[in-house]
């Protein structure tokens, strides 16, 4: 089976969860190509529309707030097609014309754009292959409802509803979860991990992660939280700043050592793994990936929209706390995951609601219907 996988720098979700299925799809012996939709009109372009969308994010996160808000106020109207897909119909005709000339069996995307590439596609009835689209929030992201695949996978069956309401049609929808490597979900002691990474298991370890892009009120939580380690003497902060190259900078100028700092890391199952409590920006693929290896999540500093809806679906279920920015919220969040059975509470809601194997089953999946339609032909 040859597999064309779509996605888009937007945010290091997107991606991440591409790679699971790439890496998996191989694993099962198939061919996969992964690729951002945009290059094929300009690269110009795709490195545009992702540091246009990183910037915002990170410096102004209540611009993007607003229009998260706005999309979901348009995406409610009955106009017969969106702005997203109206824009995305020339880099769709790239596509198409790569289609033409690349046999695919499948194609698979986790961004948006690229579902609504493959839904101008399919309105001009361009001979698709099987489609697939997966959704990497915990609920239907303005537009979502309007892309059409033969499958679309969502987080869980909690966002059924919220998915069919807005437009997707119950046949088509598969709450498969959110696709993570399997390095993820492998059983590694600590002590291990700690002689691999060079740390000190005299030591218990917190981890602040901000996503890949660094986004959030970090330096405040930061702070909180190395006041913490330093009074108690027996813990250690480890910060990963992504791709915020000024934020690891400026960390480093205050902390130099006293905390352990990494900018872009491929070490994430190893870090959550050892870490005693998480503090992550609620993304999607992130609070899956820490899910799927049991860790206590602190969520903090989302971005407002669908990272806002992640948090409280997470904090409901039983799997995180929501933290603020503030001395008072960070301290009350560790003393509540101090408790062992605090602890062992939330990672069994971690595990009872999060599906470790969601990439194993959207491949078979992706078999299946590439079977199916083999017969038909």
């Amino acid at each position: 089976m040859e597999a064309l996988i779509l996605s888009m720098g937007t945010g290091g979700g997107h991606n991440a969860a591409a790679r699971a299925v790439k890496e998996e799809l191989e694993r099962r012996g198939h061919t996969a190509d992964l690729m951002n939709p945009y290059e094929l009109k300009s690269r110009k372009l795709a490195k545009f529309v992702d540091k246009a969308y990183i910037a915002t994010v990170q410096y102004v996160p209540g611009l993007f707030g607003l229009i998260y808000k706005i999309g979901g106020v348009v995406s409610g109207l009955p106009f017969r097609h969106s702005i997203i897909y109206a824009i995305n119909r020339k880099p769709a005709k790239s596509l198409e014309k790569y289609l033409k000339e690349n046999h695919y069996d499948v194609i698979i995307t986790t961004h948006l754009f690229a579902g609504e590439m493959l839904t101008y596609l399919y309105d001009k009835k361009s001979g698709l292959p099987k489609t697939i689209f997966i959704a990497t929030d915990y609920a239907c992201i303005p537009f979502e409802g309007e892309v059409k695949t033969d499958a679309c996978i969502i987080p869980s069956k909690d966002q059924t509803d919220d998915f069919s309401r807005k437009g997707v049609s119950l046949p088509r929808i598969y709450s498969y979860g959110i696709p993570t490597s399997s390095k993820f979900a492998e059983a590694t002691s600590k002590k291990d991990l700690m002689d691999e990474l060079e740390l000190d298991p005299e030591y218990k370890y917190l981890l602040v992660c901000g996503g890949s892009m660094g986004a959030g009120k970090l330096k405040k939580i930061i702070r909180i939280l190395e006041e913490w380690c330093h009074n108690d003497g027996h813990t250690k902060l480890i910060v990963v700043c992504g791709n915020n190259t000024k934020l690891f900078e400026q960390l480093y100028a205050i902390y130099g050592n006293d905390i352990i700092l990494y900018r872009f890391t491929e070490k994430m199952p190893e870090l959550f793994n050892l870490s005693e409590v998480c503090f992550i920006k609620p993304g999607g693929l992130s609070s899956t990936e820490a899910a799927v290896v049991g860790v206590p999540i602190a969520h903090i500093t989302p971005i407002p929209g669908c990272e806002t809806i992640n948090m409280n679906y997470f904090s409901y279920e039983g799997m995180s706390l929501k933290v603020k920015p503030n001395k008072k919220s960070v301290y009350k969040a560790l003393e509540y995951l101090s408790d062992e059975q605090h602890r062992q509470n939330m990672i069994k809601r971690q595990h009872e609601t999060i599906n470790p194997h969601a990439a194993s089953d959207i491949c078979k999946l992706a078999e299946a219907l590439v079977m199916s339609n083999a017969a038909k032909n």
